[in-house]
């Protein structure tokens, strides 16, 4: 199984998907080496482009250890959809430009961004011709199954996007009022794969390889984005990239493994994001990487008060040995 973005190839398409305060530069290293064929960058503020804000720039920035890189940008408007994609081209440090139509946030919907643009097809199409007509780089775009029940038109908007000219499809099979309840509705990704000639990336709810052959058979996909899931625990991508290969499961980590990727983690957050914030954002993701082990609220609990490096070496070390 392969699939194609613009110029580049992926022989195991099982990409990792944006989400805001995960897919930093640190985690996107990690899940690079573990597999990951490409990751998608958090969401970055069109508006923040703009203005040239100086958060907004940073989540801009990344290192040739996680190329090829997607970076995806939101907006409301078709100029300011343009110009942020320019700038991300011009930037050159993405291989890949996405357009998210996919955020429940309330504070990103309210602003007519994210998953709202599922309820404006008009403005769909503005955008999405401005961004093409702006930028020669690969551009895709991630759309959920309609904004409520009542409004799933998500086959709609994938031609819509289609005829924009986009160079492949990413489908969460949730509606924006489900947010991430629920199970996902793959019948409606296999709708849109049945509708659009242009690639289709799959997304919603696949935690393990048997999952990842069932969403395959019923969309008929021509590749899969891991979300939740992937949250502390990178080696989802080395399990399913080798399973899509070989048809073979690989064991999960060993502790070891576990305790080593963690201060790796941790290592990176500290070189981009420093001493102070680092460990903080570090905590979230310790509690990741220790869900579902004997004793892990406790170690959880002591996670959470960590603020330095040598903090979360002396909790690894008493409790993995």
């Amino acid at each position: 199984m392969s699939m194609n973005i613009g110029k580049f190839h992926f022989e195991a398409p099982v990409f990792l998907a944006p989400m805001a305060g995960v897919t930093d530069t640190a985690y996107r290293i990690i899940a690079h080496d573990m597999g990951c064929p490409l990751c998608y960058a958090e969401m970055v503020s069109s508006q923040g482009i703009h203005f040239r804000n100086e958060r907004t720039l940073t989540m801009l920035q990344s290192e040739p250890a996680e190329r090829p890189l997607a970076m995806q940008i939101f907006a409301n408007s078709p100029a300011m959809a343009a110009e942020a994609a320019r700038y991300v081209e011009e930037l050159g440090t993405a291989d890949i430009l996405d357009f998210n139509m996919g955020c429940p946030a309330p504070k990103i919907v309210k602003n007519g961004e994210g998953s709202a643009l599922m309820l404006a097809p008009d403005k769909v199409y503005e955008i999405l011709s401005a961004i093409r007509k702006a930028v020669r780089m690969p551009f895709t775009v991630k759309m959920r199954k309609g904004w409520d029940d009542a409004h799933v038109n998500v086959v709609e908007i994938a031609k819509i996007a289609e005829a924009a000219g986009v160079d492949a499809i990413a489908v969460h099979g949730r509606t924006r009022e489900q947010f991430y309840r629920d199970n996902a509705d793959w019948e409606a990704i296999a709708a849109v794969k049945q509708a659009v000639k242009v690639p289709v990336i799959a997304n919603g709810d696949v935690r393990s390889c048997s999952d990842l052959s069932r969403i395959l058979a019923v969309t008929g996909a021509d590749g899969v984005m891991v979300g939740r899931a992937a949250q502390g625990n990178p080696w989802i991508f080395r399990q399913l990239t080798h399973f899509l290969k070989t048809g073979e499961e690989l064991p999960g980590p060993s502790m070891q493994e576990r305790a080593e990727v963690i201060i790796r983690h941790l290592d990176l957050l500290l070189k981009y994001k420093g001493d102070y914030v680092g460990p903080r954002e570090m905590r979230k993701h310790a509690t990741w990487y220790t869900r579902g082990i004997t004793h892990g609220a406790i170690l959880r609990d002591k996670f959470n008060k960590a603020t330095t490096r040598q903090d979360f070496v002396a909790i690894l070390k008493e409790y993995f040995g």
